[in-house]
């Protein structure tokens, strides 16, 4: 089981609709183990000014239930470290199409040699005008 090819994925996962359903079939076909690591709650809030509408918790028992997720972690309490990412220590991470910022941050973290080099792939978008999870969840506004 040693060469057993591993894909990471990255996300909030804040309620699983068919958008992410997509994203993460597209990154399935990449390997035949599926890594989900979900951004903890303290992170959603520091980078979207809110709290997710699911915690944590919540979020990891639905991506739990999807066929295609072998394992699923919670991601680093420190932002930037890629600790899990290292425990994971996958072939491929795969990325949303619309999450070019962290693409950028994990190819700063392989050249200043923070993590091993890694195959990124940025997925192809699903409806992207109505199945992206800002237009879904419009109604968890900002908290003070």
């Amino acid at each position: 089981m040693e060469n057993i090819k591993t894909v990471a994925i990255f996300g909030t996962f804040d309620g699983i609709h068919e958008g992410h359903r997509d994203f993460i079939r597209q990154a399935r076909e990449y390997g035949e183990q599926l890594v989900a690591i979900v951004a903890r709650d303290t992170t959603v809030e520091k980078l979207k000014n809110k709290l997710p509408l699911h915690d944590e918790k919540e979020r990891i028992k639905m991506l739990l239930e999807i066929p295609e997720i072998d394992l699923v972690l919670l991601g680093d309490v420190e932002e930037g470290t890629y600790k899990a990412l290292m425990e994971v220590n996958p072939s491929i991470v795969y990325l949303g199409y619309d999450q070019q910022a962290l693409s950028d941050n994990i190819k700063k973290a392989m050249e200043e040699g923070i993590i091993p080099k890694v195959e990124l792939i940025l997925g192809k978008p699903h409806k992207p005008e109505s199945m992206h999870s800002s237009i879904l969840n419009k109604t968890n506004e900002p908290r003070d």
